[in-house]
């Protein structure tokens, strides 16, 4: 049965995406401290289905520079428009949720900000340095916007020091017309390249969403352009329609697919790749750096 006011109908979802969201004394205490601070995650704003998990274990993807976006990606749930200036102690309450949550690794991303003059750079370089000065053993991964092909915004972020650069292409280079119209798929290429020849020690990573009408052969030239770029972790996930408005789901992908395209994107010479239905860009983000880092670490020593 078609919906009557003309929104996309949401495809059916088959039974491996289906789960229970935990939400014991963690989760409770993790939203508490976010919302006491005033503060936003990506968990939270973009629907993730990892939500209830991530909280339970204690750990979120912080989200600076307000809760709406300047692009209107065609993907994503979070809310797109005019947006205020950027909140000057915003770094500060991240860092202090950081250090009362006694994380060892936090993820801060960002909505995009086309609106400002270094596209929000200069936040994400404070709130990395808020957390060091708090908790100077924590480590800093930062999942950001492409700065619209800006290498002094790329630049401020990169001085400082985060141990992860993480940014996503989202999907392949055919459907970004569709799927990212504000997005260029060779400048996001670019960025994660730039981060590599400046600092080598750093960790890039990125990930794309499928389900969206890609094929199997775009998918695996996608995993190459990025380890031509350097790019060093790749997650997969299953792009889930957030509504009726968002673009639908053209494929549900097998888990053993997904499995299948790890395995293939560790032979092309990613040092760590995860995927599944549920995975995003953040997901695990621990374990995987660490995991990247043990593989470059030993191939430095062959």
């Amino acid at each position: 049965m078609k919906p009557e006011d003309g929104r996309k109908e949401l495809l059916r979802k088959p039974p491996w995406l289906k789960r229970t969201v935990p939400a014991g004394a963690t989760y409770q205490e993790v939203r508490r401290l976010i919302e006491a601070g005033g503060l936003h995650t990506v968990c939270r704003e973009a629907h993730c289905p990892n939500l209830g998990e991530c909280f339970s274990r204690g750990t979120a993807t912080f989200l600076i520079l307000g809760d709406r976006c300047t692009r209107n990606c065609r993907f994503c749930a979070i809310a797109h428009g005019p947006s205020g200036p950027p909140q000057a102690d915003e770094p500060e309450r991240v860092a202090g949720a950081v250090e009362e949550m006694q994380l060892d690794y936090v993820v801060v991303t960002s909505v995009t900000r086309d609106d400002l003059a270094d596209g929000g750079a200069g936040i994400f370089a404070r709130t990395a340095r808020e957390i060091r000065k708090r908790r100077p053993g924590t480590l800093v991964e930062l999942l950001v916007p492409d700065f619209q092909g800006s290498a002094g915004a790329l630049e401020t972020v990169l001085e400082s020091g985060p141990d992860v650069l993480n940014h996503n292409v989202e999907t392949v280079p055919r459907l970004y017309a569709s799927v990212r119209p504000a997005a260029v798929y060779r400048r996001s290429l670019e960025l994660l390249g730039r981060a590599k020849e400046r600092d080598r020690t750093i960790v890039t990573k990125s990930g794309l969403m499928l389900g969206l009408g890609e094929t199997a052969e775009e998918v695996l030239v996608t995993f190459r352009d990025l380890v031509d770029a350097g790019c060093e972790i790749l997650t997969i996930g299953q792009y889930l329609q957030p509504s009726g408005e968002h673009l639908p789901v053209r494929r549900f992908i097998e888990p053993e697919e997904f499995e299948r395209l790890c395995a293939a994107a560790l032979r092309m010479g990613f040092a760590a790749a995860a995927g599944g239905p549920f995975v995003r860009s953040s997901y695990r983000a621990r374990e995987l750096y660490e995991s990247a880092r043990s593989r470059l670490s030993a191939a430095a020593r062959e």
